[in-house]
């Protein structure tokens, strides 16, 4: 059974319902040579409004578990639940924020690039669509650059329209793989400020990869640690109360060296493992 470090959730949060369950699920992917196991029996669950990450080394399946709750991957066992519906395909119940630049349309501006997917389904006028797309560029502090196109944009300013774009769509929950991992530290540092002032304003539910342990603590409410290939659940922190604020601080710092240490023992004993096995 995995460890759990978590502080109790809310008396408020223990009489609802999660948004999203993942129960028991395992997932397998081909290549050309192999079947791979990227996750093995991961079960965990979201609440409206928190900020859930998903925490490990590379190869773990932090992406591929993302992919599944996106709906563009079945388990082949488990299953993966939002709102008591079992997630079968994609929808826009669920819209997902890569890290590559290149995720934005290069020949609209910042503006038809958020109004695009409003558009094209049809459940919004014209006029309505424009009204939110505005809203959500102003939200994420681009209305100056509204009419301005991809290239002619920083990296942050490109995962900015990124973000506005998936939370104009205004999803059940968003799904964010490791958004500022190609980011230099200073736009990175202020890409987190600005997430989390949009959790404030707007109180979406984030679903969060990442392989840093810091940003996992800043960003997240909680934390699911994940073992190394296969993924499997081995701890879940509570990370609530601590941000950039914190940074400095025992309860911080005491975390911190948890989540090290933990995966540290993982990479001394898997690298035990393939030593003997030469």
């Amino acid at each position: 059974m995995p460890q759990t470090y978590q502080k109790p959730l809310t008396a408020e949060n223990y009489s609802q319902e999660p948004l999203l369950n993942v129960e028991g699920v395992t997932l397998q992917y081909k290549t050309k040579e192999h079947l791979v196991t990227a996750t093995y029996k991961v079960g965990f669950k979201v609440f409206d409004a928190e900020r859930f990450v998903l925490l490990g080394p590379s190869g773990c399946g932090k992406s591929t578990l993302l992919k599944a709750v996106g709906g563009y991957l079945k388990p082949v066992e488990g299953k993966i639940t939002l709102k008591g519906d079992v997630v079968t395909k994609p929808d826009s119940g669920r819209v997902m924020v890569f890290q590559e630049f290149d995720q934005l349309l290069p020949w609209k501006t910042v503006k038809a690039n958020v109004m695009f997917a409003l558009t094209t389904s049809g459940k919004l006028s014209k006029k309505a669509a424009e009204e939110r797309t505005m809203a959500y560029i102003e939200m994420v502090n681009l209305t100056d650059f509204a009419y301005t196109y991809p290239h002619m944009l920083s990296g942050g300013m490109k995962q900015r329209v990124a973000i506005a774009r998936a939370m104009a769509m205004e999803p059940d929950i968003l799904l964010l793989d490791e958004p500022f991992a190609a980011l230099d530290a200073l736009t990175r540092r202020k890409m987190q400020e600005e997430l989390l002032q949009l959790g404030e304003k707007s109180g979406f539910t984030l679903l969060f990869v990442t392989h840093s342990i810091e940003e996992a603590i800043i960003i997240g409410t909680r934390i699911l640690l994940l073992s190394p290939h296969p993924g499997q659940v081995k701890a879940e922190f509570n990370a609530g109360t601590l941000g950039y604020d914190n940074q400095g601080q025992n309860e911080f710092k005491e975390l911190l060296g948890k989540i090290r240490d933990m995966l540290f023992s993982d990479a001394v004993e898997e690298e035990t493992i393939s030593t003997k096995g030469s």
